[in-house]
């Protein structure tokens, strides 16, 4: 293990993500980023040998692969190269996605979250996806978040998609679903567990004691008394109160538009916004090439770069692996906080 990195009792499981896909390199980059810096921490990436070495020899990523049998060579084998678990392997297919490499995606996420699940790795960091690739040979998941809450035995909303970066983390309360589905999905039974889950894991995974929690208005002007909606009234505003009652330092509902000013981030720890698009556009514009998903509420750690496949751009060398970085990071990070406290 790299100097100044987290002290692990196993290395990360790292899955390899659709292989048409920035998987591959932002995988390399980062691991090479981590590396020069001395902060990379004991990790694997669950399959690709062959593969990952055709990609850094097409990018110019000089960097050793080390195909390793079993995860806990990985211990040692991470002071030589990247360990890399070998017997799961495919071609090196940039921006032409298949049913090969969703196949392979799938593979490499299945046994990563294995490994998670058996404490062989001590926590998964999971690269891009296609969810239409995936589907195509069978996949029945929105995604990732909802496959490992399935794999966990937990449901799907126990599963909290929490989007951190260095200058905000947000938390979707419905995800990859139509917007004009939102309204009748919200309410304040789910704002109340979503909001619990991450208080808790804020507290648990993150060291932040206090949490503060913003949670955003449905509609504009928080409905303006009504004339732009009543959901902000009738149900987001109840839900605030309740959590108050137990303690939780909530406030809102804040209207969209002014949740996420500089001045308005230094009042909370996360805000928990009601669709997908509300809490990712301003996390993507303030922190995208540092943007870290975590998952919440899980037996196992995850998290993830918050991008996605950019199969337009694999194999030209554009990507940058800072989002990657950082989620493995991240999950270390996390891994040690847990440790610490158990």
């Amino acid at each position: 293990m790299s100097a100044g990195a987290p002290s692990l009792a196993a290395p990360l499981a790292i899955t390899l993500g659709d292989p048409a896909g920035i998987g591959p390199e932002v995988i390399l980059g980062a691991w090479a980023r981590l590396r020069a810096e001395r902060r990379a921490p004991p990790a694997f990436v669950v399959g690709g040998p062959e593969l990952l070495r055709s990609c850094g020899e097409r990018l110019g990523i000089d960097f050793p692969i080390v195909p390793v049998a079993d995860p806990a060579e990985a211990m040692f084998a991470c002071a030589v190269g990247l360990p890399v678990l070998a017997g799961l392997d495919g071609l090196l297919t940039p921006s032409r996605p298949s049913l090969e490499g969703a196949r392979l995606a799938l593979a490499s996420l299945q046994w990563g979250v294995k490994f998670a699940l058996s404490e062989v790795a001590v926590g998964l960091v999971t690269a891009p996806i296609s969810k239409a690739e995936l589907a195509a040979i069978g996949w029945d998941y929105p995604g990732q978040t909802e496959f490992l809450a399935d794999a966990c035995r937990r449901p799907y909303r126990d599963a909290v998609m929490m989007l951190a970066g260095p200058s905000l983390r947000t938390v979707p309360l419905t995800v990859h679903v139509a917007l004009a589905e939102v309204p009748g999905l919200i309410s304040a039974d789910l704002i109340i567990h979503k909001a619990r889950i991450i208080v808790a894991g804020l507290k648990r995974d993150f060291n932040v004691m206090h949490p503060r929690l913003a949670i955003a208005a449905l509609n504009p002007h928080a409905g303006e008394g009504g004339k732009f909606g009543d959901e902000d009234t009738r149900i987001i505003a109840p839900a605030i109160a309740a959590l108050q009652a137990e303690g939780i330092a909530a406030f809102g509902p804040v209207p969209g538009d002014a949740l996420f000013t500089q001045r308005a981030r230094q009042g909370y720890d996360a805000a928990l916004c009601m669709y997908h698009d509300q809490a990712l556009i301003p996390l993507k514009a303030l922190d995208f090439d540092e943007g870290v998903n975590v998952t919440l509420g899980l037996p196992i750690i995850r998290t993830s770069p918050d991008h996605g496949t950019a199969f337009d751009i694999a194999g030209k060398g554009l990507a940058d692996p800072g989002a990657m970085a950082a989620a493995i990071v991240m999950a270390a990070e996390i891994a040690a906080a847990r440790a610490a406290a158990a």
